[in-house]
């Protein structure tokens, strides 16, 4: 157990997170520091944070204008970059009238996309189209940003062209290879997504990648932007294909629904939905995921709203390199990666995953826990 005293600054506790291999950090007064390893929350071994901890730590590694912002907005995303030690993202907010911070370990290296255990035949045939819309969807910590940046490091070793990512903050660095690339901040290098994307366009682009997609502004750019010739990749915080589908033409107002289902459907190339589950017989998490390419059959069906059948459709498209979500975990399990249980948490439809244990293949559609 690494032990530290209250007045250690953040670059000790940034020390312990990695030597821990801890994945996060959290710092709340009336707590000592708490990181979490193998996705569980485990107390520093230190003095309980008072207030006024948290604010001389948390200022030692914000500069003077991200002071002020964080007066004004009460809310702050940043990088940290701790030389020797590792990057982090971090948000810093207020919770009952005191600063507070979560922390996320960045790994040290560009993440490349045969160590993250990704689907790497389906997100290679994806970064290698020349147009179109790739999604990358999961809850909050799921990997979406490590597996876009080994999708952008994949594409900058391999095309000569122009990238351009809108990021908040900027998690990894990329350095220029075989194509040129630009990294813009949030408010240090543009105002917001909506006007990154509004001037992007004059900026002679081929691959752009937007962060998050956060609101109709943004939708709508992203989607015109990966139409009109260009190689768009964003992330959302969604569980799976049908619901991002759905999140994405509900941001519309109703009047314009049936328009978005026809962009969505022209723009999309493909869905990457990712979760992070326990590991068998270790404290670490590993990867499952659900891979929806835009076929004719997929499109078709979300021009006509009827995204309920897509799960049916998946399923039965594993020639075109598609898998659920299900299917993923359950091919976890038989591999020995993670337990029955985690399987049956984790999973959408039970009795559809009790078919595939048993070696039987049914409708998925019409399956229901």
């Amino acid at each position: 157990m690494n032990k530290l005293d209250k007045h250690d600054d953040m670059t000790r506790l940034f020390k312990i997170c990695i030597e821990r291999e801890a994945s996060d950090l959290h710092l709340i007064a009336g707590r000592p520091p708490v990181i979490r390893v193998g996705g569980t929350l485990v107390n520093i071994e230190t003095s309980i944070l008072k207030p006024a901890d948290i604010e001389t730590l948390i200022k030692k590694i914000l500069n003077e204008e991200q002071k002020k912002y964080l007066q004004i907005d009460r809310e702050l995303d940043l990088a940290v970059s701790i030389p020797g030690v590792s990057r982090f993202r971090a948000n810093v907010h207020y919770q009952r009238g005191s600063m507070a911070a979560a922390f996320r370990a960045l790994p040290s290296n560009m993440p490349r996309m045969e160590d993250l255990r990704v689907p790497e035949k389906a997100l290679i045939e994806l970064a290698r189209r020349k147009s179109g819309l790739v999604l990358v969807t999961g809850p909050t910590g799921a990997g979406k940003t490590t597996t876009m940046a080994s999708v952008i490091d994949f594409i900058n070793s391999e095309r000569k062209c122009h990238i351009i990512t809108i990021e908040d903050p900027l998690e990894f660095l990329h350095s220029h290879n075989k194509a040129i690339i630009e990294q813009r901040e949030l408010h240090e290098d543009t105002l917001s997504y909506s006007s990154a994307l509004k001037h992007v366009l004059r900026q002679d682009p081929d691959v752009i990648m937007v962060g998050e997609m956060r609101d109709l502004e943004t939708f709508s750019a992203t989607m015109t932007a990966a139409e009109t010739g260009h190689l768009v990749f964003s992330s959302l915080h969604t569980k799976d294909a049908i619901q991002t589908i759905d999140r994405i033409i509900s941001v519309f107002p109703a009047h314009q629904q049936d328009q978005a289902r026809v962009q969505l459907a022209g723009a999309l190339e493909g869905i990457i939905s990712q979760r992070l589950v326990s590991q068998s017989g270790e404290n670490k998490l590993i990867l499952a995921y659900e891979v929806l390419i835009a076929t004719d059959a997929v499109r078709a069906l979300i021009r006509e709203g009827r995204t309920h059948l897509i799960p049916s459709t998946l399923e039965s498209s594993s020639k075109y390199g598609m898998v659920s979500m299900d299917r993923s975990l359950v091919n976890l399990y038989k591999q020995g990666l993670i337990t029955k249980e985690i399987l049956f948490r984790n999973c959408i439809k039970t009795d559809y995953v009790k078919g595939l244990l048993n070696n039987r293949e049914g409708s998925y559609s019409k399956v229901s826990n």
